[in-house]
């Protein structure tokens, strides 16, 4: 029994922050390779400000592709595990729990889970630069269709590029100053702000937890390491968890 769950009885807030390794066994590619590609393309050619500026139609295509295939996913044993601990977590303890998701994919939701905040976005959603407004958005945003809040032409991915700020920071630096545990899960611990929120929390005194297919580049950092596939060892983790 790992030394995280010898001490869950003193566990009552968790904060958990999941990356791509979360949705890689859905079939959701995580973003960057050996190569520092993203299926196929630089990442500095579609997910930068100034290459949507240089190339829009390349990105807009890109992310349309994106969109339509992350509709044909489903989530896999980590998503309906986190699901259940968001649903039983509560009642349990009394605690409260926060998911921050790296993720664009809506795989937590559609496995149940109703706590999640998406710092980097969502491919399902269109910001509109005129108006500042986010809609739901499944089609394709190719065609420049208008807002259909204020009727622009001036749509693009809601998705949080290289160069701009995530989202929501201060609820999740609120969240981790009252968290007893922090769990980072299918994270490379390369791209920041969210790679520093495990030192956050070890400054603020919680326990700290790393889920991950291989050691991330800020895994000293954390109390705890367990490795293998999200699918396997996040169900073991949350069992643990609502166990006694």
């Amino acid at each position: 029994m790992g030394d995280m769950t010898a001490r869950r009885n003193e566990i009552r807030n968790i904060v958990i922050l999941t990356g791509a390794g979360v949705s890689a066994e859905s079939g959701i590619d995580t973003f960057r390779d050996g190569g520092g590609l993203w299926e196929q393309h630089r990442v500095e050619d579609v997910a930068t400000p100034e290459a949507f500026v240089r190339d829009p139609e390349l990105v807009l295509r890109f992310y349309d592709m994106r969109r339509e295939a992350i509709q044909t996913k489903q989530p896999n044993a980590a998503h309906d595990a986190l699901a259940r601990l968001d649903r039983e977590w509560d009642a349990k303890t009394g605690g409260e729990l926060l998911i921050v998701t790296q993720n664009v994919d809506d795989l937590h939701e559609r496995a149940g889970a109703q706590r999640v905040l998406h710092m980097h976005g969502e491919h399902l959603n269109a910001w509109c630069t005129a108006c500042d407004i986010r809609s739901r958005w499944t089609g394709t945003l190719i065609d420049r269709p208008g807002c259909p809040q204020c009727g622009e032409k001036a749509l693009r991915p809601d998705v949080v590029w290289f160069g701009e700020m995530p989202y929501r920071m201060d609820e999740i630096f609120a969240a981790l100053r009252n968290a007893d545990l922090f769990v980072s899960i299918g994270t490379s611990g390369a791209v920041y702000p969210a790679a520093g929120f495990v030192q956050n929390a070890n400054d603020l005194g919680a326990r700290t937890l790393e889920l991950n297919l291989e050691r991330s580049q800020g895994s000293h950092w954390f109390d705890e390491t367990r490795l293998g596939p999200a699918g396997t060892i996040v169900p073991q983790w949350v069992d643990e968890m609502l166990e006694g």
